[in-house]
């Protein structure tokens, strides 16, 4: 096993890290401990404000200052910043295309013992129907360092959502790009394509392992931006595997198997099954017995990638 970083962690470092090469700010709202924003705050005391308990005031201030010409990173748990200000986010954010980074931490049932009011399984659904926002779910710590800097170079509003947990370092920090908008093919294979993002790439990865021990070649995509969704990979995939399998810690419905579902119904239609939270709320218990309880281990993607390609045209 390698290194395990959560992705929060990476967030705090790479804002404190960013902070002397672009103008940002960074709001949090009484939360800064856990999302790990007091990195930047002990960083740049001068450009961190905490807007206390009050999530959709925070982020009506970002906007006001984004108007006024900053680049903002407002954070609090995804199911703070997702759910509770919503309205401000819709309209204050996306609607004027405001330069506003919203850093959601602790989203999906990996927040543990916290349970299902703290473990946000519908934050990538609700935003990615936004007009103008743009939604990222890396998978590692290294791709949330360069996650953030795309954020800060991308000009409009972007959903970042980080993981309490910490996770396998996937990718080497010396050499990996990210783009906005581009998923990495991190395995080639011809009988099944698996697309997964965030924590659940790292299962993907496993999986794989295991279908190559039944004689089934997996192909794995880490598909960390949903939106927008690069359509053109997921084609590609469809066309030389046709059978995808998603993977992510998310409802079924609204994320990125639905964005998935929805690239392949329009251009190529093939069998599309999704491993995430099936419509139920989380639980409160150890990530690992939450994972397993949910279904959201390399196992139940192997059993789902074998029952995608029976499913292929003969």
């Amino acid at each position: 096993m390698g290194e395990k970083i959560a992705t929060r962690e990476a967030y705090g470092k790479a804002l404190a890290e960013f902070s002397n090469q672009y103008d940002i700010v960074v709001m949090d709202a009484d939360l800064a401990a856990a999302t790990k924003t007091g990195i930047f705050k002990k960083a740049c005391p001068d450009r961190f404000f905490d807007c206390g308990i009050a999530e959709s005031n925070m982020m009506s201030v970002a906007a006001g200052m984004a108007s006024c010409g900053k680049t903002v990173f407002a954070s609090s748990f995804a199911m703070f910043a997702a759910g509770r200000a919503f309205e401000q986010v819709r309209n204050s954010i996306c609607y004027p295309n405001l330069n506003v980074k919203i850093g959601a931490t602790h989203g999906g049932i990996s927040v543990g013992e916290d349970g299902a009011t703290h473990q946000c399984l519908e934050d990538i659904g609700i935003m990615r129907t936004i007009p103008n926002m743009v939604v990222i779910n890396p998978a590692d710590a290294v791709e949330a360092r360069a996650a953030v800097e795309a954020a800060i170079l991308h000009k409009g509003p972007v959903y970042l959502r980080f993981c309490r947990l910490a996770t396998e370092v996937l990718y080497d920090s010396s050499d990996f790009q990210f783009e906005i908008g581009k998923g990495v093919l991190l395995k080639q294979g011809k009988d099944v394509t698996v697309i997964a993002n965030g924590v659940m790439v790292e299962k993907a990865l496993e999986a794989a392992e295991l279908l190559k021990a039944d004689g089934i070649d997996a192909s794995v995509i880490d598909m960390h931006t949903v939106k927008p969704i690069d359509r053109e990979l997921v084609i590609q995939a469809a066309a030389e595997t046709g059978a995808i399998v998603t993977a992510e810690e998310h409802n079924i419905y609204g994320g990125l198997g639905s964005a998935v579902a929805e690239v392949v119904c329009e251009h190529i239609p093939v069998p599309v099954l999704r491993v995430g939270t099936r419509d139920v709320f989380g639980k409160s218990g150890k990530p690992a017995e939450l994972f397993e309880m949910f279904g959201l281990t390399p196992q139940n993607i192997a059993v789902k990638a074998k029952e995608a390609i029976s499913l292929k045209k003969s």
